[in-house]
């Protein structure tokens, strides 16, 4: 089966030919959804080479664990929850050490590397790299929420699914970061927090004044307003 072909079949479609043995199969299913896997790694743990191999070894799993796989959700959030599950291990084990800020170093291998545009390249931008380091003063399991809500736009239901918790407790888990993330990032609005217009970047839900996005890749980050629940 080539590749045309491949373009074809769901995700599901794509796991189960894997198991039969496609060999190429697998690597479809890791094209399609890479750059989202990375994205979650990189802003959860705001380390390249952390994100990296948090990604590869969530990608080893899931083709060892393809076979588990039994179709009660969606492959994509399978795949993001194996991917959050590694990066918080490695958060656990690394939590009684700083992490070094994003570094423009050299790029990922193989299949984990990112598509990254010459004229965005977000995780290169300052404003980007303080919003990481902001992120990466919270708890892990804190930022993990954070990130799939508020920066990669997962409805709450979906974020609870994808971290095996109730959907109370992702909200919890965020209301609770955008708490500990406000005076951290106030100074990123250009006018200061005092001049915003009454009612500009208020959570619905929470009443918690937060900066704007910190970058195109990011939008509405740690805005407070929950996704797309």
């Amino acid at each position: 089966m080539d590749t045309v072909a491949f373009g074809d079949l769901s995700d599901a479609e794509l796991l189960a030919c894997h198991v039969k043995g496609e060999p190429d199969a697998f690597g479809e299913l890791v094209r399609r959804h890479r750059d989202r896997l990375w994205a979650v790694a990189l802003r959860t743990l705001g380390d390249r080479e952390e994100a990296a191999d948090a990604v590869q070894d969530a990608l080893v799993s899931a083709y060892r664990a393809a076979h588990t796989f039994r179709g009660q959700s969606a492959v994509t959030t399978w795949l993001h929850r194996i991917t959050v599950n590694a990066c918080l291990d490695r958060a656990r084990k690394a939590a009684s050490r700083r992490t070094s800020p994003v570094a423009d170093t050299e790029r990922l291998e193989q299949l984990i590397e990112p598509h990254e545009s010459a004229d965005a390249p977000a995780e290169r931008s300052d404003l980007h790299r303080e919003l990481l380091s902001a992120l990466g003063t919270l708890p892990a399991e804190q930022r993990a929420a954070l990130v799939l809500v508020d920066m990669q736009g997962y409805p709450v239901a979906e974020a609870a699914e994808i971290l095996d918790v109730p959907a109370g407790t992702v909200k919890s888990r965020c209301s609770r970061g955008r708490a500990r993330l406000l005076p951290l990032l106030t100074h990123l609005h250009p006018t200061g927090r005092d001049s915003e217009p009454p009612g500009r970047g208020r959570n619905r839900t929470q009443g918690t004044s937060v900066p704007p996005a910190a970058g195109p890749n990011d939008a509405d980050a740690v805005k407070g307003g929950g996704g797309r629940a």
